[in-house]
């Protein structure tokens, strides 16, 4: 059976780089579970109703009649361990959504956004429309933009950081820390 330990940064950015695109919601179950973290469907969705994780967007699965699935960022997977390591640091639903994630929701959108944002540039440039000179230039825009994006996201998690009083911070990187105390049970 898995521990907490297990679910650290190395971890996080594993599951994001693997799932670009987004999970679902039994995949992020499933990420939990199988590391012996109790996580349910049914608390999932609890949390995306209290607005504690985004809302999913619908995706067309292929095939004819196959529908669409909602997927979930992949950072998805990081706000429910911090979810459950605040409330096992005794943090009630109310402190949780008025105070240490006030801003997530945003920042993650301005972050998606973006992302998307420049996939869709990139989408574009590959186009024959542009002669290969024209395309080299464009392309050296691009990066020079996706730079300013990085440095601007930085500073805008930077801002919210700073915003957050003293008591909060050391709540929260108790919260975040990859080397957090005790297993799976001690978790709600």
């Amino acid at each position: 059976m898995g521990t907490v330990r297990e679910l650290n940064e190395h971890a996080f950015d594993e599951i994001e780089r693997a799932h670009p695109n987004g999970l679902s919601a039994a995949q992020v179950v499933e990420i939990f579970t199988s590391r012996g973290i109790k996580m349910s469907e049914a608390t999932f969705r609890k949390y995306v109703q209290l607005r504690l994780l985004p809302r999913s967007r619908r995706v067309g699965r292929k095939g004819k009649h196959q529908g669409s699935m909602g997927l979930y960022p992949a950072t998805t997977v990081r706000r429910v361990f911090a979810i459950k390591q605040m409330m096992a640091e005794s943090y009630t639903i109310d402190e949780i959504q008025s105070s240490f994630l006030r801003f997530k929701d945003e920042i993650e959108a301005l972050e998606r956004g973006l992302k998307d944002l420049f996939l869709g540039f990139e989408r574009e440039l590959k186009t024959p429309e542009f002669d290969a000179s024209r395309k080299k230039s464009i392309a050296r825009e691009l990066d020079d933009a996706k730079k300013i994006s990085n440095d601007l996201m930085g500073r805008i998690e930077g801002l919210e950081r700073q915003l957050i009083s003293p008591l909060e911070r050391a709540a929260r990187a108790r919260a975040f820390s990859s080397g957090a105390s005790g297993g799976a049970g001690d978790l709600l």
